[in-house]
């Protein structure tokens, strides 16, 4: 049974994403080329170009994000630390796509831009929800990233040996009350 030319697309753009991802996390951006992702994914580089049009085009594709964060309400307030340190241990360790985002987003104006939209869209409605004061929010917000950024540079980008050998209940114990902290208690 032949496939569909709808359906040997959707395998060309998958393989393309993949292939962007794994370069991406590699390589950084600057350094990722389309030629090479396109060796990687083993298509034609102006296969690449046809889907998405340029580096900048892909790389926000190969890039998009849904950190499916739980939603604060389901949640009691007093565990908002412990679900978001979880949540984002999860999505580390699930796939590289974060890990490009963050080698990116430390040196690439588009990939810095990227982790603000990711930032402002899906983390500070978990702060609005959750801080005493909305006023606050994207300061408390900001000060939970640099928490759970701060762990993913360690342990995943520079792959610091002692990050590296905590345990995933080690993570959370230690990281947990401070963005607990950061994101419910009184203003100090």
């Amino acid at each position: 049974m032949n496939e569909s030319p709808r359906r040997r697309s959707d395998d060309t753009r998958d393989a393309i994403l993949a292939a962007a991802r794994e370069r991406f996390a590699a390589d950084g951006y600057e350094r990722a080329t389309i030629r090479a992702i396109a060796k990687d994914a083993r298509i034609d580089p102006s296969m690449v170009m046809r889907y998405y049009g340029n580096k900048e085009g892909l790389f926000a594709a190969a890039v998009s994000v849904d950190l499916g964060l739980p939603e604060p309400a389901s949640l009691p307030r007093h565990d908002i630390g412990r679900a978001l340190v979880s949540r984002f241990l999860d999505l580390w360790e699930e796939n590289e796509v974060l890990t490009a985002l963050l080698r990116v987003g430390a040196t690439n104006q588009a990939g810095a831009e990227r982790m603000q939209g990711i930032f402002r869209e899906q983390v500070m409605p978990v702060a609005l929800r959750v801080c005493p004061d909305p006023e606050q929010a994207p300061a408390r917000a900001a000060l939970a990233a640099t928490q759970l950024l701060g762990l993913a540079l360690t342990r995943y980008v520079l792959r610091f040996p002692p990050t590296v050998a905590l345990t995933r209940e080690e993570i959370v114990a230690w990281l947990a009350p401070t963005v607990q902290r950061y994101l419910t208690a009184p203003s100090p």
